[in-house]
């Protein structure tokens, strides 16, 4: 058999060489020579004064069109907040490729194949359509198994709604790091059990599951035990000739103010995001006959033990405010009075009592208000409300909070408090029927059961409800209710379960 030498050569070489010598040769000899043939090379065969060139042509990489899916709620539009890829990236499956946002949430779209960017279809800002191209990606001709669909990233979703997350087939909840995991492994996410908050699956899960397989047995998580804040160290005695100085507070830098620019031009700009949202959620409101009720509290015993349980909760990473209070004290009186944790439907023909206290709570980000909702306060102690309230605030300030966190409330509160000001005229969210605001706590001087003028802290509340299905009693009631857990908290230990 000759020997075969195969050597690279610039295409222009090669191209002369074709046009000289391949009228002279045929395939039979290629063949007969055992050639060896790659792209764009040619071959020099020992004992022989003939050499033979031949080309191989690689079929064009698959370019697809990357289109929006439906992300769930009847969302028919989305605006794209920020690209996390530009044209010419590389990109992996369940990589983030943007973010989008609804009137109802922030969702994050992540890559369904490995590829490269070609084409990014729409700049920031711009609105997309669902079903319409979002990306173009440019992937191996293996990938192509039918429809091309975007992957949605959302957070997971209450047990009490879905159990799993729908959303175009994918129906587990589990970040992209876990996804890619449990492909490495071979593993479906259908078999594995999450256990992570509302059944998300989490690292360890898809790890337990390998060592359940295998028969592997994993060293157990180091176990965080909670302790109290220890005692603070006993300050040195000063010398008792020297007087102690006098400590002047250390001054508080006041926030700037950035100064307004005055252009002196009208300019328009279109409603979306959250603030369409609002636009189509207070329109509703406006047919729901609003009924009011003021109130004011005593919180002083609360101001008290907040002040004792803050330090603990600080010691366990968790910041306490007076929220956790708040929201329980009103999900123990809407088990007295559960027409406030209701909703009528269109026809005003039936009344649908919640099982869940799906409390929300008023917030104001940069984004506008959102309000996102605890779910099943019911079943939730004072500090794990308070767990709660400090990952949905990271997530406001963020602007992270997803679907599953601003939708499914059943009762609202409004801290317009932390803010400023006293009473306020809340308006109920529909379908909701029942909304309270909160003002600031003042100290101010009342008087005690004894006559004495004493200093108290004082917060008002204003309540609107629906008056088609809620009365001026029924409301006061719960009022009084919620004002007694607050102003004695601890009546409320009575009823915790």
């Amino acid at each position: 058999m000759a020997t075969v030498i195969t050597v690279r050569a610039p295409f222009a070489f090669m191209r002369r060489l074709v046009s000289a010598r391949l009228h002279r040769h045929c395939c039979s000899k290629l063949q007969a020579a055992c050639f060896v043939s790659q792209p764009h090379s040619y071959s020099l065969i020992a004992g022989q004064q003939h050499r033979f060139f031949h080309t191989s042509y690689v079929a064009a990489r698959p370019v697809l069109q990357f289109k929006l899916s439906d992300i769930g709620e009847g969302i028919m539009e989305v605006t794209v907040k920020e690209w996390y890829v530009k044209e010419g990236d590389k990109v992996s499956q369940f990589d983030s490729i943007c973010e989008v946002q609804s009137d109802k949430a922030s969702v994050t779209i992540t890559s369904r194949y490995d590829g490269i960017i070609r084409k990014l279809h729409y700049d920031v800002d711009s609105i997309a359509l669902v079903g319409k191209p979002l990306v173009d990606i440019e992937t191996d001709a293996g990938q192509v198994e039918g429809p091309q669909e975007d992957v949605v990233e959302t957070p997971a979703m209450s047990q009490e709604e879905h159990t799993h997350q729908e959303i175009k087939g994918h129906k587990t909840q589990a970040t992209p790091a876990v996804r890619r995991l449990a492909i490495e492994n071979n593993i479906k996410l259908s078999e594995v059990v999450g256990t992570g908050k509302d059944g998300r699956i989490l690292k360890e899960d898809i790890l337990n599951f390998i060592a359940g397989q295998t028969g592997a047995i994993l060293p157990p998580a180091p176990f965080q035990e909670i302790r109290p804040p220890p005692p603070a160290a006993a300050a040195p005695l000063a010398p008792a000739a020297k007087p102690k100085e006098k400590m002047t507070p250390p001054s508080v830098p006041t926030p700037a103010i950035p100064k307004p620019v005055f252009t002196g031009k009208d300019h328009t700009e279109p409603i979306k995001g959250f603030q369409k949202a609002m636009v189509k959620t207070m329109s509703a409101a406006l047919k729901i006959p609003h009924f009011g009720f003021k109130d004011e509290v005593d919180l002083s015993q609360l101001v008290r033990l907040r002040s004792e349980l803050k330090g603990l909760a600080e010691s366990r990473g968790v910041k306490l405010s007076y929220m956790p209070f708040f929201i329980k004290a009103a999900s123990l009186g809407l088990l007295h009075f559960p027409i406030l944790n209701s909703s009528l439907d269109e026809n005003c023909t039936n009344i649908t009592y919640k099982a869940a206290h799906n409390i929300g709570l008023a917030m104001d980000t940069n984004q506008g208000l959102l309000v996102p909702n605890v779910k099943n306060v019911q079943m939730l102690s004072v500090f794990e409300l308070a767990v709660e309230l400090n990952r949905l605030q990271t997530l406001g300030a963020a602007g992270q909070l997803g679907t599953a966190d601003l939708t499914g409330g059943t009762f609202t509160l409004s801290n317009i408090g932390s803010i400023g000001g006293t009473y306020a005229k809340p308006v109920i969210l529909p379908p909701e029927v029942a909304i309270g605001a909160l003002g600031k706590i003042q100290v101010l001087p009342r008087f005690n059961h004894k006559g004495e003028v004493v200093k108290a802290h004082i917060m008002n509340v204003s309540w609107s409800a629906d008056h088609r299905i809620i009365d001026g009693a029924t409301m006061c009631r719960f009022s009084n209710l919620w004002r007694s857990y607050l102003e004695n908290p601890a009546s409320m230990v009575l009823d915790l379960k």
